[in-house]
């Protein structure tokens, strides 16, 4: 519901109040009086109005004044101020105007000629914080995505570190008997590799996401096939912490949707799973009909779990570090993408979690596109 505009109405004639208040208070504005300048002063300071109609010929502190000292405070210099005079002379208007005002109107009012005037710059008023507000989330979005772009550059730095590192230790072994040792070192460099690969096609979804090149072309899909091939891709990751995947899955069950997307959400969710789970655990991945027309995916394990203020903060871009039990490092971005790709396809996602115990990710989707 749009916030109807709050009005404040200075001047020291209680019948011009009345007229004033009868004329703008038709449309269910929000009106506020002050019968001087010092009140003026005083009520701005805690309201905040939108729009300021201020008389010039007041006692003690007349119009100008109260228009100087509004424009000298940066929190209040923006609002706009309409002079209401029933002087006509070019100078009065002229300084009104230089000391920041917008607009004047003389006295008697001409009903339509007030509410138009009103109108126009209460519009122009709101285009111009509509308008700010654009630019300062337009500023917040580039400065977390400056931010982190440079968190990824330096985890793939970590990452080509790690496999030109392994490479050569594996050429300079490459004489020596020690099976063992190889296998490890060709262990460690499919991982890298894998982790690579995961980071920049996350990374690469979300830059198409955010442009719009991203559109989910929707079809009926078997869960069973999808959830096992997603496990089987993090077989190894698994393997190394030796924690057991488990995966219950009816074969009858399927969703409608983007078979692709689906797949970077199943293999972030069980890829966290798996990161954020002491060796030894268990990750459960299930699904099940919870009604005619939708069905739910989760992932559960029994990991460290998340702190209940963390929760919110999960699904949007954060620039923070998360390091997984083994050390293991995480940008956010697989959440930030899983939520956007869910909600492409007509899903949701969600979380419960408690610490010290697990956290379950769980997929809700419609069985048909209906």
């Amino acid at each position: 519901m749009k916030k109807q505009p709050t009005i404040l109405i200075v001047d020291d004639n209680p019948g011009n109040l009345s007229v004033l208040g009868n004329i703008l208070g038709e449309k269910g504005r929000n009106l506020i009086f002050a019968k001087n300048g010092f009140a003026a002063l005083e009520i701005v300071k805690k309201r905040n109005p939108d729009l300021i109609l201020l008389d010039i010929m007041m006692p003690a502190m007349d119009g100008f004044e109260v228009c100087r000292q509004l424009k000298q405070d940066a929190t209040l210099a923006e609002i706009p101020i309409i002079f209401l005079t029933a002087k006509t002379e070019k100078d009065d208007i002229i300084a009104g105007l230089e000391l920041g005002a917008v607009d004047y109107v003389t006295k008697p009012f001409n009903q339509k000629e007030l509410i138009t005037r009103v109108n126009t710059h209460l519009e122009l008023q709101a285009a111009k914080e509509e308008l700010r507000e654009a630019l300062a989330a337009k500023e917040e979005a580039l400065a977390t995505k400056d931010k982190l772009f440079s968190i990824i550059g330096h985890d793939l730095s970590d990452i080509f570190y790690g496999l030109q590192g392994f490479t050569q230790l594996l050429m300079d072994e490459g004489t020596q008997p020690d099976v063992k040792a190889r296998e490890d070192n060709l262990q460690i460099l499919k991982q890298a590799a894998t982790d690579g690969y995961d980071l920049l096609m996350n990374l690469l979804n979300w830059s198409r996401s955010q442009t719009g090149r991203l559109q989910a072309n929707p079809t009926t899909l078997v869960l069973q096939d999808s959830i096992h091939r997603n496990i089987e891709l993090q077989h190894d990751k698994a393997n190394g912490k030796k924690i057991n995947i488990l995966a219950v899955v009816n074969e009858n069950i399927s969703v409608f949707t983007d078979k692709n997307m689906l797949d970077t959400v199943l293999r972030n969710l069980i890829s966290n799973a798996i990161k954020f789970t002491p060796a030894s655990g268990t990750v459960r991945v299930t699904a099940e009909q919870i009604e005619d027309n939708l069905v739910e995916i989760s992932v559960a394990d029994t990991g460290v779990g998340i702190k209940p203020e963390d929760i919110d903060e999960l699904f949007r871009v954060n620039i923070a570090r998360n390091y997984g039990t083994a050390g293991e490092k995480g940008n956010g971005l697989g959440l930030v993408l899983c939520k956007e790709l869910i909600e492409q396809c007509g899903g949701t996602i969600g979380v419960e979690s408690e610490i010290g115990k697990g956290s379950r990710f769980y997929v809700r989707l419609k069985v048909n596109g209906e």
